[in-house]
């Protein structure tokens, strides 16, 4: 935040007497203890802190304890903070938005008496959506959730609830969860929740941590509430007055679930919806079901770069970065938004999406003329929920009137398109449209606000409601004219009296402090001394002249005052009927809001497709038990996006039973990571609807995306680097299924190499032969290349292992020079080295580290325990050796290298000619063949 630097030199100052001071010392030692609060007080020009988080926001935002002041002295004194109104929209936006750690507070007061006037946190924005959303476009919905898990023996089912305040839906969930709680997980992922209700200790301390891990990785605040607010108590009559319709059917929804009701209701007590009386019938209630998605969890999310981050360098490193090419205010970003966290499964839906995409992609008018008209469509979302929370005014209303009148042109732009898909635009547009455009829906909307509303003040920006709307604003508007007619020849008479001109010496002026009132310059004054102090009353004399009026003036601007004010009144009273009017029109804006941000990610798609150097195509689509992955030409699209990038496609052909594993090899920064990224990447945006980056793709839908790629220490939860890779894995082994997609990169690289290699192998062998789901593995165990030979095994009671294949990102190294060269080709079999000391030499490591390195690999590979691979095996190009060497033969095999380097070691050469030498040399080299002929590890020596 580089403009806290130039805020800091500018702090408010704080202004507080002694007796204002002591009054609030005593009123902050009341408050109670609350570690995540984060209170400001309102000063009126700018704002306070004070206590901890004085100094929290001294060192996160000014970067700096000097802002520090100190109210009060000696024991009592408090360290307090100032902090500019723009620097409060800042903080209040990193606290509400950005971290998930703290709630927001602010209190009007003075003295001793202060009152809590609005409160926050990352999942309930509640009144502070307009300071956050003020100049900026609410980007993401937040929703809070609330658990109430269920412990026991065979696994823990979860009451899951949740609230979405700014689409007003409230949703159920019950299932079973696995100790790593990866439903859970993924359902908060897809619902991007924020913030989730836990009850007090609800199960054993082990458990409650696991789960509080599961909300940690999803960056979700926990808020604990107390067991007794988790009841289901009253909650069908709660319900009854928030939704909308009949009762019955939320009766039956509520009665078949056991434990989510109970979660529901401490939702409902927490964001206190029904003290909000313009929530009363506005919400609607639904089952959430895990299954209607694809399953992400916050892993892969990480992986597949699929949200943006405060890190990224521009805003094509994250996938919603890349593909936001809305045009609507805000609605279109918070679809996107969804429509990446919820992929879909159903194949005819995720055909129906990319139907659309190629319509637009086809017709390139189309595609332009729509998207300059859904430039003028405001955020009718949240349009809507100010006006029924009788939040909103005049400005509203009409922002609301402005998107209605670009309907039709957007109705007709849609009509012209002939395509093949123009069934399609008409049942899933143009009907809709007609539907809410006709004389009892958008059109009465749209006459109410031409008839109600002053359009022609709008060029002034001011929001008026038309004279002739009302009769007794039309004689009160009359009236205030003809005073102001009346005022206006009085202006004149006076000037002819006085023999001075209008407006040029004898002005007529209208203030606060006296009303209606005549000024002339003091060169005038002298002029009609005399006439001022006998005809008229000298209200005031200052350097820009002379104030005065007449009895006349003074009646006369009373009587316009009085009228002014009912006016006002009678303007207010109106808007108010206005806005009560409008809001009855929700049940036409929500679902139109829906359609027209629907148009808007479709039409962004369509624009990312046909716009980059090299377009997308569209996927084919097969069902997820049939089919199989092939992507030729694939890209990474945000990789390709980067400026400095040349991007070398590849193909990846996972096909069922012959390459359905893939283990990759190669040298690090050879494009490993990159390639299986992309494949997670062009899945997930075929599922979402998109045209993807290849030249062709054909995708067997995924129900699930698994990614162990990389970890970071997570030392603050006891959790170190190779601890956090296993409990990745552990979630992977056990919540993936034939229908989802793994991706690994680098297992087993937190421990000894044994260790990591054995279980990087038993982990590749239990999704090949239990899980059997499609899975990139990118390793740098060369021994594990061997899986792919399992199957080609001569013995027959070799374990027979189907559909590993192995693949390599390609390099060169020039023979003279020995420099490497990243080619970044994805090639069939395996790598035949290593490069670490090549890239090692990248990073202009010192010569004398590399010939070390070099020296000490060459000393590994001359000693290393492989063993003889079969000659089927072979054959294959690069395939590297896997160990059959049972530790007796490798102990007795080391015992008779290690005597015949003895013995060689003791022989006296320099006493010996080269013949003697030779002979002795030759009879050791003798004995260890024999040695050898019994084993197996000494036989590959010779």
């Amino acid at each position: 935040m580089d403009e806290n630097f130039d805020e800091r030199n500018k702090l408010p100052e704080l202004k507080l007497d002694a007796k204002q001071a002591q009054g609030f010392l005593s009123f902050f030692k009341t408050l109670p203890n609350d570690a995540r609060a984060v209170r400001f007080f309102d000063r009126r020009d700018y704002y306070t802190a004070h206590g901890e988080n004085a100094t929290f926001i001294a060192k996160t935002y000014y970067r700096t304890t000097t802002a520090l002041r100190q109210l009060g002295s000696g024991s009592d004194g408090l360290s307090s903070v100032t902090v500019s109104k723009n620097m409060f929209e800042t903080i209040a936006r990193d606290l509400l938005l950005e971290r998930t750690d703290h709630t927001l507070e602010l209190y009007e007061g003075s003295g001793s008496h202060w009152r809590l006037m609005k409160s926050g946190s990352p999942g309930n924005l509640g009144s502070f959506e307009d300071v956050l959303f003020a100049n900026n476009e609410m980007q993401d919905t937040p929703v809070v959730v609330a658990l109430l898990p269920n412990f026991r023996e065979n696994g823990c089912t979860i009451g899951f609830s949740y609230v979405d305040l700014t689409k007003r839906v409230l949703g159920l969930a019950e299932f079973l969860d696995d100790s790593h709680f990866t439903n859970t997980e993924s359902a908060l992922v897809a619902l991007g929740c924020k913030e989730c209700l836990l009850p007090i200790e609800s199960g054993k301390a082990s458990e409650c941590r696991t789960l509080n891990d599961a909300l940690t990785r999803c960056g979700v605040m926990v808020t604990e509430r107390k067991k007794t607010e988790f009841k289901a108590r009253d909650l069908v009559q709660d319900l009854g007055r928030l939704i909308k319709g009949s009762i019955e059917p939320v009766r039956d929804l509520v009665s078949g679930f056991e434990f989510a009701p109970a979660a529901l209701g401490a939702l409902l007590s927490y964001a206190e919806l029904l003290a909000d009386e313009g929530n009363y019938g506005n919400y609607s209630i639904r089952r959430y079901n895990l299954g209607s998605y694809m399953r992400l969890d916050s892993a892969a999310m990480r992986a597949l770069n699929v949200l943006e981050s405060r890190t990224d360098a521009n805003k094509n490193f994250s996938l919603f970065g890349l593909m936001n090419r809305t045009c609507t205010a805000g609605m279109g970003k918070r679809l996107l938004h969804m429509w990446l966290k919820q992929p879909l499964l159903d194949v005819s839906e995720i055909n129906s999406r990319l139907d659309l995409v190629q319509a637009f992609v086809e017709d390139t008018e189309l595609r332009q003329a729509l998207r300059q008209h859904l430039k003028r469509i405001s955020d009718i979302e949240r349009l809507m929920r100010n006006i029924e929370k009788t939040r909103a005014g005049l400005q509203h209303v009409v922002k609301l009137y402005q998107s209605s009148i670009r309907i039709p042109y957007i109705k007709s732009a849609l009509e012209k398109y002939d395509g093949q898909f123009s069934s399609l635009i008409k049942e899933r547009y143009l009907d809709p449209f007609e539907l809410f455009t006709d004389d009892d829906h958008l059109n009465k909307f749209i006459s109410l606000v031409e008839t109600s509303v002053d359009l022609d003040q709008l060029e002034n920006g001011e929001y008026m409601i038309s004279p002739s709307y009302d009769d007794a604003l039309a004689a009160l508007k009359n009236e205030q004219e003809s005073l102001e007619l009346q005022i206006h020849n009085l202006h004149k008479q006076t000037a002819i009296d006085l023999d001075l001109p209008v407006d040029k010496a004898l002005k007529l002026d209208k203030g606060t402090q006296f009303g209606h009132v005549f000024r002339i310059t003091k060169k005038e004054e002298p002029k009609v001394r005399k006439k001022l102090s006998t005809q008229f009353i000298i209200l005031e004399t200052r350097k820009d002249g002379v104030k005065f009026t007449s009895t006349k003036l003074k009646k006369l601007g009373d009587q316009y005052q009085k009228i002014l004010e009912e006016y006002k009144n009678c303007q207010k009273e109106l808007v108010n009927r206005v806005v009560q009017t409008t809001a009855t029109f929700s049940e036409v804006f929500e679902p139109l809001a829906g359609l027209l941000s629907e148009l808007d990610v479709l039409l962004s798609f369509a624009d990312l497709a046909s716009s980059c150097p090299t377009p997308y195509t569209r996927p084919e689509i097969t069902p997820a038990d049939v089919g199989d992955i092939v992507l030729e030409g694939s890209r990474h699209p945000c990789v390709e996006a980067q400026d400095w990038v040349n991007f070398i496609p590849n193909d990846c052909r996972l096909v069922r039973g012959k390459s359905w594993f893939q283990i990759i090899t190669g040298p690090n920064m050879g494009g490993k990571s990159t390639f299986i990224r992309q494949v997670g990447v062009n899945i997930l945006m075929a599922q979402v609807g998109s045209f993807v980056p290849c030249e062709k793709a054909s995708i067997s839908v995924r129900d699930c995306i698994f990614a162990r790629v990389g970890a970071g220490d997570c030392q603050l939860r006891g959790v170190s680097t190779f601890m956090q890779e296993m409990l990745e894995t552990a979630s992977i082994l056990k919540g993936a299924t034939d229908k989802s997609l793994i991706i690994i990169d680098e297992l087993g690289r937190g421990t000894s190499t044994y260790d990591g290699f054995g279980l990087a192998w038993a982990i590749c062998e239990h999704i090949v032969e239990v899980i059997k789901a499609p899975t990139l593995f990118a390793t740098h165990f060369h021994e594990l290349t061997a899986l792919a030979h399992e199957n080609v095994n001569d013995e027959p009671q070799a374990k027979q292992i189907v559909g590993v294949a192995n693949y390599h990102v390609s390099a060169h190294i020039d023979s003279s020079s020995r420099k490497l060269t990243m080619l970044y080709k994805v090639e069939p079999g395996a790598c035949d080295q290593s490069f670490g000391i090549h890239v090692a030499e990248f990073a202009n490591f010192p010569e004398s580290v590399i010939s070390l390195a070099r020296e000490k690999a060459a000393e590994l590979e001359d000693f290393s325990p492989t063993s003889i691979i079969s000659s089927d095996a072979r054959q294959e190009e690069g395939s590297k050796r896997k160990r059959e060497c049972d530790p007796i033969d490798m102990s007795r095999g080391a015992a008779k290298a290690h005597k015949f380097l003895k013995d060689f070691a003791d022989l006296p050469l320099e006493s010996m000619d080269l013949k003697q030498a030779l002979q002795q040399v030759n009879k050791l080299r003798g004995d260890l063949e024999k040695d050898a002929v019994n084993c197996n590890w000494l036989r590959q020596f010779l």
